[in-house]
Formats: C-alpha cells, sequence, structure tokens
C-alpha cells in the first residue's frame, strides 16, 4: 500500500471514530442546553477537513524524509540500531514530547499564538473541536515533529502509529462525555483524560496555561504544569472578545492570525471569566 493510501486509510478510520464519539455524546453528555450548541458545527467540520488536506501533504513529506534517513545513518536511534519495539517507543516518547513543547510554544509566543486559537475560541467543546485548527498551526505543529522525528531519526511506522494514536486521543479528550471522576483521575495518571484537557481550554489564564499534554500526561507532571482534572467539570470555554458572530464563521476563524487588538492582552486567554 502506498504512502497516501496508508494516510487516506487513517483519515477514513478518523472519521468513523469521530462519529462514533459523537454518538457517544448523545448518550453521556458532560454540558447539555445552552452548553452543547450545534452553532459551531458547520466551521470545525469545514476546519477538519482543511486540516486533513493540509497534514496529508506534510505527513507525506515527513514520511519519505524518515525513509530515507536509515539509509544516511543520520538520526539517534539510526545510530544506536536499538531493537525495534524499543526505538519505536523511544520515537513515540519522543515525538509526544515534540507536541508537548510546540504546544507549549504556540501559548507563550504571541505569535505562534495567533494561529493556536483559532482552535481556544470554540465556546463550546466537543468532538468536533479536536481538529478545528488554522492550516497554519499545522505548520506549526509539523515544523516541531519534524525537527525531533528527524533528530530521532524515527521509523516511519512508529510515526505513523503515532500520528494516528495522537488524532484518536484528541477525539476522546475533547468529547462532550460525561464519565465517573474517579475513571478520569485513573485515566489521567498515564494518559490525556477528556476533564484533564477540559480544564485547558477554559477562560481563566492559569487553567489555560496548564495540562499541555498529548497523549501522555507525565510530560505536564514534569514540567509542572499540571492542573487536577475534576476542574474541568465545569469551566467556561473559549476566548473572552472572539464570541461574535462573525469571529465564529469559517471566514472569521481563517482570518483570525491577521486581526490585529489594539490591546495586546486580548490576544491571551481572558484572565477572569464572563
Amino acid at each position: 500500500m502506498t504512502l497516501f493510501a496508508q494516510s487516506a486509510t487513517t483519515i477514513a478510520a478518523i472519521l468513523l471514530a469521530m462519529a462514533v464519539v459523537a454518538w457517544i455524546e448523545t448518550v453521556l453528555p458532560l454540558h447539555q442546553g445552552a452548553r452543547s450548541s450545534r452553532a459551531h458545527l458547520g466551521p470545525n467540520l469545514a476546519l477538519t477537513f482543511i486540516t486533513f488536506a493540509t497534514n496529508l501533504v506534510l505527513n507525506l513529506g515527513v514520511l519519505t524524509v524518515l525513509a530515507v534517513l536509515p539509509r544516511l545513518g543520520f538520526g539517534l536511534l539510526n545510530v544506536l540500531r536499538l531493537p525495534g519495539w524499543l526505538g519505536a517507543a523511544i520515537a513515540i516518547l519522543g515525538l509526544d514530547l515534540s507536541f508537548y513543547v510546540a504546544h507549549v510554544a504556540m501559548h507563550k509566543a504571541l505569535t505562534l499564538w495567533r494561529y493556536h486559537r483559532v482552535h481556544h475560541c470554540d465556546p463550546v467543546v466537543d468532538v468536533t473541536t479536536t481538529i478545528r485548527q488554522h492550516p497554519g498551526e499545522s505548520l506549526i505543529r509539523y515544523a516541531f515533529l519534524a525537527a525531533f522525528a528527524f533528530g530521532l531519526g524515527a521509523d516511519p511506522a512508529a510515526f505513523a502509529v503515532y500520528r494516528a494514536w495522537s488524532a484518536l486521543n484528541g477525539l476522546l479528550e475533547h468529547a462532550n462525555i460525561r464519565l465517573p471522576l474517579w475513571l478520569d483521575d485513573l485515566i489521567c495518571l498515564v494518559t490525556t483524560s477528556p476533564n484533564m484537557h477540559k480544564v485547558h481550554h477554559s477562560r481563566r489564564v492559569e487553567e489555560t496555561d496548564s495540562n499541555y499534554g498529548n497523549i501522555f500526561s507525565f510530560w505536564d507532571r514534569i514540567f509542572s504544569t499540571f492542573t487536577p482534572p475534576h476542574r474541568g467539570v465545569d469551566v467556561a470555554y473559549g476566548l473572552q472578545g472572539f464570541d461574535d458572530a462573525n469571529t465564529q464563521t469559517i471566514r472569521g476563524l481563517l482570518a483570525l492570525p491577521l486581526r490585529h487588538e489594539e490591546r495586546l492582552e486580548t490576544m491571551r486567554p481572558s484572565a477572569t471569566q464572563p
């Protein structure tokens, strides 16, 4: 199977998983009524398909380069020649660390934040929020991913597994589903749980500047950015100043990185809830 066919199959599997999670949201919703709106569905799905198209091209580029690196002897894992399973485990951990570093950078660097806020200004968080991101953010994320992947000399199969795992985990952590608190606490001992990630979508700056992890939750504990998941059960989602209807359209969201505010602090999440 070609790289393109493999990537297309992965996208189809992710879309199927999205549909399944969306159904679960109707059965076990965390928030109902005003907290569950369909108004964001169109823009979110449009951005999702734009992201799929962008990531498909970037993914093929990274995988093509990774396939060549062993012949060049480039990359830490290609030099060490570790057993396959150990090399794959190290590659996945390294790639997940790259995601954490990229995520922190997008919150701390104002130029990068302009793109990432497209994801954060969704006033309702559910499974469709997962891949709601600006194509510029895709370029930022893949720049970090590629730097770590090439430096490690990650096996193409390990990279593909990580990207698929990352996407599927993202669907669950954004899903508007209600889990018993004990189960969510148990999940977040190893991986990012739904409640843990909901904290990250809070309008409170002290909450959104935490829980950056993608797959593994221990990066937040290691780097002291962890906030207990129980706080994610009831948070106000979105960004102050970005709730108007014109902003929450596909055109408005794509233009958001070019929007310059007179007050610099409006580029960051609000320090207080509305």
